[in-house]
């Protein structure tokens, strides 16, 4: 028997499927790396039926255990036939100096991009580890159909789905946003991370920038954006009008949409993420 690669640490029934918790030893990121993941009841004893993917991308300071907890995802995925995976945001306990000292930068903030710098580079590979090992992982032990994968996120996770998104099109069929970081290359929170990750070369920065990428890519994937106006870092951080001039300038396949009084919290979230979740499904099951 082939020993499993992934270690359930928790479970717990939800809408007559299950919420699960698992660790595993990472490669890419030299360090033990969790992630969660719902699987709907059809997915339970599915036989040889495979069902679409939806991996959610968390936001600065977030777990693996914040989308579970908080944006009420799991009877959609239940309603949509879908399986969601969290990855958690970063890796932990790596013993960096600094990695903890701050909430945007190290733990918990590892900006999804694979760090250059000497002192970040053994670790902090989330880009591989998202898109490659945790990717073919969880197709490995779960009923997952490869040909049927979307991706979404929310603030740094929302960058990470874009950018993910934009640099894979032929593994993600579908892309989508909560208020993401849309040019991380002229915001403070991209701008640090970058800058500690990635160096001074800001040729570098652009490979992980969604607006920049966006000018290049001949990508057609669909992405769905939603935006709060009362998002407090809507003015300084996000770059939504920028990256809106962009996608209207290319006739890229981008639909945002603003909702007045809405911050950039999980009750945004959790108020539009059955559409994020049918956006997907529409894709990929012709839902």
């Amino acid at each position: 028997m082939t020993e499993r690669k992934i270690e359930p640490t928790r479970s717990h029934k939800q809408f007559d499927g299950y919420t699960q918790y698992f660790s595993h030893p990472s490669e890419a990121c030299n360090s033990k790396m969790n992630f969660a993941a719902y699987l709907p009841p059809q997915a339970l004893n599915p036989g040889t039926r495979k069902f679409p993917v939806l991996y959610w991308l968390s936001g600065l300071t977030c777990s693996e255990e914040v989308f579970m907890t908080e944006a009420q995802a799991q009877a959609h995925a239940k309603k949509y036939g879908v399986i969601l995976v969290v990855p958690d945001t970063s890796p932990r306990n790596t013993g960096i100096a600094g990695e903890d000292d701050t909430y945007d930068l190290g733990s918990g903030a590892g900006f999804y991009l694979n760090a250059t710098t000497e002192k970040w580079k053994t670790h902090y590979q989330m880009d591989t580890y998202v898109t490659q090992e945790l990717r073919k992982l969880v197709e490995a032990e779960l009923p997952i159909d490869p040909a049927r994968r979307g991706i979404f996120g929310h603030s740094m996770g929302g960058h990470g789905a874009l950018v993910l998104g934009l640099r894979n099109p032929e593994l993600y069929r579908s892309i989508s946003a909560f208020a993401p970081i849309c040019a991380p290359s002229k915001a403070p929170w991209g701008i640090k991370a970058f800058s500690e990750y990635l160096g001074s070369d800001e040729a570098e920065w652009a490979k992980y920038d969604a607006n920049e990428l966006l000018k290049n890519s001949r990508a057609k994937t669909p992405i769905l954006i939603d935006q709060g106006l009362e998002d407090e870092f809507l003015p300084t951080e996000l770059f939504t009008d920028q990256f809106e001039r962009t996608f209207q300038s290319l006739g890229s396949p981008v639909t945002l949409r603003r909702h007045e009084g809405y911050d950039h919290s999980y009750f945004f979230i959790s108020t539009f993420i059955e559409e994020h979740i049918a956006f997907h499904a529409k894709i990929l099951t012709k839902f």
